[in-house]
C-alpha cells in the first residue's frame, strides 16, 4: 500500500495530504462522489457513515452523518464549488460540532501511468483552526479513510 504524506508547515493555514492509489482517476473520483461508495470508506471504521445529502455539482450541498456503536452521531457538511470529472473537486468542509470553522478542500487527481496521485489541499480560516483540526486526531482519521478507500478501489477495479 502506498504511503500517505502530510505537509503541515508552521504558521500556514493549510494541510496538504498526498497518496498514490493503484487505480485510474475515474475510479477514485467515483468513490468521492457516489453515495453508494462513500459510506464504505469515509471516516474511521468504528463509525457508520450515512449520506444525508449529496449534490455533486457547483453550488450543491453535501452532508454526511457518522454514527458510533452507542448511538451518538457527528455530522459534517459543505458546498461544492467546483466539480471537474475526473480530476478535481473543490468544496467546503464544516464539522457541525464546531460551527463556523469552515475549511476549503481541493481534491486533485492526476493520472500517473494508470495510477492516481491524490493531492488533498485543506485551507483553514486561521492557523489556530488548522492546528486544532490537526491535533484533534485528523491525521489518524485521514489515514484510516485512505486505507479503507484503497482496499475498496482494489476490489472495485
Amino acid at each position: 500500500m502506498s504511503e500517505t504524506n502530510f505537509i503541515v508547515e508552521p504558521g500556514s493555514h493549510s494541510i496538504t495530504v498526498t497518496h498514490l492509489y493503484d487505480v485510474p482517476p475515474e475510479l477514485v473520483f467515483k468513490a468521492y462522489t457516489d453515495p453508494g461508495l462513500i459510506p464504505q470508506w469515509w471516516g474511521p471504521k468504528k463509525y457508520t457513515t450515512t449520506i444525508d445529502r449529496l449534490e455533486v455539482r457547483p453550488g450543491g450541498k453535501w452532508r454526511f452523518v457518522q454514527h458510533d456503536s452507542n448511538g451518538n452521531q457527528e455530522a459534517f457538511h459543505g458546498f461544492y464549488h467546483q466539480v471537474i470529472f475526473p480530476e478535481r473537486l473543490v468544496y467546503t468542509f464544516e464539522w457541525e460540532g464546531m460551527p463556523g470553522h469552515i475549511s476549503l478542500e481541493t481534491i486533485s487527481l492526476v493520472n500517473q501511468a494508470g495510477k492516481t496521485l491524490l493531492t488533498d489541499l485543506l485551507v483553514f480560516q486561521s492557523v489556530a483552526d488548522r492546528d486544532g483540526m490537526y491535533q484533534s486526531g485528523m491525521k489518524a482519521g485521514v489515514i484510516e479513510s485512505i486505507e479503507r478507500l484503497s482496499e475498496l478501489l482494489l476490489v472495485k477495479a
